[in-house]
């Protein structure tokens, strides 16, 4: 196949896995599956906590695409954007922001910083509802996403 197409195909991959991590962070994590995810938004008692089996299940499926590209032409390129998001997704989320493991550096500016702060934004809620900010390797403007979050969180009003 044409290696530009590749290079299309695996670019498209990891700008489609963030609109899909988005999305199931959204409606999924902080849905139905809040019983693993509350996980995340709680002190971490060990090495591990049930969020993470989230990233066995996305794992397997980068897996199993990598296994189908052996026979349909350009999913191996498609695997490759879905690992790559896969490499970010764990330097930015788990490293820098979790830190899980020991980051190389602590971003004080620019694109990560704004990242790391957008994420803390997100853990400003232990809730189901009420959280900003879903995205991985995008985040809104800082102050939109305070804003949304006085909003979402706003007592309600006291009934006369």
């Amino acid at each position: 196949m044409n290696a530009l197409l590749n290079i299309a195909l695996a670019a498209s991959a990891f700008v489609g896995m963030e609109v899909f991590a988005w999305a199931m962070h959204r409606w999924v994590m902080h849905g139905s599956a809040w019983t693993w995810h509350e996980s995340h938004h709680r002190p971490r008692t060990g090495p591990f906590e049930r969020n993470d089996r989230f990233v066995l299940i996305f794992s397997l499926i980068a897996v199993a695409l990598f296994a189908i590209g052996q026979v349909v032409p350009g999913l191996t390129a498609v695997a490759i954007g879905v690992t790559l998001y896969g490499v970010a997704y764990f330097t930015m989320h788990e490293v820098l922001v979790h830190r899980r493991l020991p980051p190389p550096f602590t971003p004080r500016s620019g694109y990560l910083a704004h990242l790391v702060a957008a994420h803390h934004l997100h853990h400003a809620v232990h809730t189901r509802e009420g959280a900003v900010s879903f995205g991985f390797l995008y985040a809104p403007p800082l102050r939109k996403l305070r804003a949304q979050l006085r909003t979402l969180n706003r007592p309600p009003a006291p009934q006369d």
